[in-house]
């Protein structure tokens, strides 16, 4: 099973920029302990021949064709809306 030194736990405590008391430290070491040992017994089964799983919910991305819809309005119509217009563009006041 690994072992977790103290140091290992306050050097894990400053990189996540935490303030841990001699109690806290000392609790998170065991369970950090357990969380590895767990993990090394995973690493222990054999998984020849098994598939990665990359999702579990057998959702799928839904596409469609990327079709330009004018809705029966040209751009004459729609710039005849605006209340400015130039070079087939809307004219906005600036904005600073």
């Amino acid at each position: 099973m690994t072992q977790i030194s103290r140091a290992d736990v306050q050097h894990l405590a400053q990189l996540s920029s935490l303030q841990l008391s001699d109690n806290e430290l000392d609790n998170l070491q065991v369970d950090i302990g357990n969380i590895l040992g767990y993990v090394e017994q995973l690493s222990q089964l054999d998984t020849t021949g098994i598939e990665p799983t990359y999702q579990v919910t057998d959702l799928e991305n839904v596409w469609r064709d990327d079709v330009v819809d004018d809705y029966g309005i040209g751009r004459e119509a729609l710039l005849a809306l605006a209340p400015a217009s130039d070079n087939n563009q809307i004219k906005v006041p600036k904005v600073l």
